[in-house]
């Protein structure tokens, strides 16, 4: 028997290696799958956040400079304003005019807070404004801190009806304090002449105030950058009033300058920056927020650790189970198989014993190795028996030949040749049936043999019956197996003509159909009844009025042991007309295969 080994092809290996590949990959499979897509759902969100409080900032932008906006319309629209304007212009009591300008400028100054400059420049080059915190009334520091000189800001200014934004520039120092600037400047309209460059006036505001309306958070940091790229405002910042980044740079290029005004102000981590950014239409400005992203980032590691954890643990329990089973299941196997070994190795007397906790399954096959190591048992102790009764009933084959002999010559010895032809017979139906009984031979010597039965038959029912014997000439040397068709003519014999008044008749032909040889065994005697017919040819044989069919029931068994499902017997039978027995039989192309 072959040696079963536990290794790698063992069950236990073979389910353990299918639970990790059913089990352990597809789950850190989804695992990982699931830990990318809330990653990505949860940057997606926080993109969308920021997106949102961008939008809001823009908004809150154009509210708060249209409310500036108003300081400024209420300046290059008052005819007061106006009419000294155009006296400063005409080089009428300068000083007086001049003076009285200031007075209606100081009183829109504290109008709005952060406002921290109202200037006027006229068309003939005359300055006049009024600041909040110092007395002077000829030169205003804001105009140092800009990169244009007054003649490039009035003419960039008064050249439309539009308002200009003024980006901030350096910081403004106002004795201790200072601040950064950035102004709205208009031109100033008469209406009684709209074309009239009369001056221009500019509002300064407070940087600061960017700084509350952008609102920046713990782990956010807005500012602005004008469309030259100059920083408007950004809180903690020294380089307000600066480029951003080098003209021409590309979308990548201001993405990494915008990180690295985050790092400088201090207010954020030093990675895990994402920069983004919305225009303003009205100004031109692009309002930026730069992000950390560290605690997102910490708060999806800490995510899937535990996640992580969870499923290691979860797997470990399912392992820590499966291996308890297995090991339960393959134990319950191994020991069907070492009492199988013992069984192979000649112990026959080995059972499984009994476990509760063996599967179903294995309880089963260990139930029908038992039942068939019973059953075997029993087979060898029936041929046991059948070997000593064959012991003690055996014959020696010689002695009956030769005891048949003497009797013969005794018999001629008498002039009983009658006698001495049966005895004869008889020793030749004998010498031919225990030589090689399930052998095969010619249909010739078949023939022959099934003849010299018949005579001993007719011999012994005193020529009770007519029997013809008809073989097709061509089929003579075909091999068939020895004694097959003798039960068939001895059932006719014994039993078909029981109780039949007239002449009993018993016909066999044989012959040729196709690639098979057809045997018809005939009688006129009694019959069979129909049902039994029936069941004769469903192959079941009962025994009934101490009639006993069991010779016919072995030689239709036998012709479907020899021949397979190639053969076949049909019984046809009128009960009190008599019965045919019609055996087909496939022809053995050689003599070899049928003695093979």
């Amino acid at each position: 028997m072959r040696e079963i080994s536990f290794d790698r092809k063992s069950i236990r290996t073979r389910l353990i290696m299918a639970f990790v590949v059913t089990s352990f990959l597809p789950i850190a499979l989804v695992n990982i799958v699931a830990y990318y897509n809330t990653s990505r759902l949860v940057r997606q969100n926080v993109e969308s956040m920021t997106n949102a409080n961008l939008e809001q900032i823009r908004v809150g932008l154009d509210v708060w400079l249209d409310s500036y906006e108003d300081i400024l319309y209420q300046v290059y629209t008052d005819d007061d304003i106006v009419e000294l304007v155009d006296r400063i212009n005409a080089g009428e009591d300068v000083a007086s005019n001049r003076q009285m300008l200031r007075r209606i400028l100081r009183g829109m100054v504290y109008t709005k807070d952060y406002v921290k400059f109202i200037s006027v420049i006229t068309d003939s080059g005359e300055l006049v404004f009024y600041n909040q915190l110092t007395s002077a009334t000829t030169r205003t520091s804001w105009m140092d801190s800009i990169s244009m000189s007054q003649e490039e800001l009035y003419r960039e200014i008064s050249a439309d009806n539009r308002s200009h934004m003024i980006p901030t520039g350096d910081r403004v120092v106002f004795g201790s304090n200072s601040c950064y600037l950035f102004h709205i400047g208009r031109r100033i309209i008469d209406y009684r002449d709209v074309d009239k460059r009369c001056g221009i006036v500019l509002v300064s505001i407070d940087e600061r105030l960017l700084e509350e309306i952008c609102a920046t958070t713990e782990n956010g940091l807005n500012f602005i950058v004008d469309s030259e790229g100059t920083l408007i405002s950004c809180a903690g910042s020294g380089r307000v009033g600066q480029a951003a980044y080098e003209k021409g740079a590309s979308a990548d290029e201001k993405k990494a300058a915008y990180r690295q005004i985050a790092k400088e102000t201090g207010l954020l981590g030093e990675t895990a920056l994402s920069v983004y950014s919305v225009c303003d239409e009205s100004t031109g400005w692009e309002i930026v927020r730069v992000t950390s992203q560290e605690e997102l980032i910490q708060a999806l590691r800490q995510q899937q650790q535990l996640r992580v954890f969870i499923i290691v643990l979860s797997l470990f329990t399912v392992m820590t189970i499966m291996f308890s089973q297995v090991t339960k299941m393959t134990s319950s196997i191994k020991r069907v198989v070492e009492t199988m070994r013992k069984a192979g190795k000649g112990d026959l007397h080995v059972h499984v014993g009994k476990d509760p906790t063996r599967p179903t399954e294995i309880e089963v096959i260990a139930e029908e190795f038992n039942a068939m190591m019973d059953k075997l048992g029993e087979s060898m102790q029936r041929q046991k028996d059948a070997e000593i009764a064959a012991l003690e009933a055996q014959i020696n084959p010689h002695f009956l030949y030769n005891t048949l002999d003497t009797i013969n010559w005794m018999a001629i010895d008498r002039d009983e040749y009658e006698i001495s032809n049966m005895i004869a017979t008889l020793a030749g139906i004998l010498r031919y049936g225990i030589s090689d009984s399930n052998g095969v031979v010619r249909i010739r010597d078949e023939v022959d043999w099934l003849k010299q039965y018949i005579f001993l038959q007719q011999t012994k029912l005193k020529k009770s019956f007519d029997c013809h014997i008809n073989v097709a000439r061509e089929i003579m040397g075909l091999p068939i197996h020895k004694l097959l068709l003798q039960p068939f003519i001895e059932n006719a014999i014994l039993h078909g003509f029981e109780g039949i008044d007239r002449t009993h008749e018993l016909q066999m032909d044989m012959g040729q159909e196709g690639d098979q040889i057809v045997i018809r065994i005939q009688d006129n005697g009694c019959g069979i009844p129909a049902e039994m017919v029936r069941e004769m040819n469903a192959g079941i044989f009962q025994k009934t009025d101490n009639k006993n069919h069991i010779g016919m029931e072995n030689a239709i068994t036998r012709i479907h042991m020899y021949y397979g499902e190639n053969a076949r017997v049909r019984i046809e039978s009128l009960e009190g007309h008599g019965t045919t027995v019609c055996i087909w039989i496939p022809i053995v192309d050689t003599w070899e295969e049928n003695n093979g």
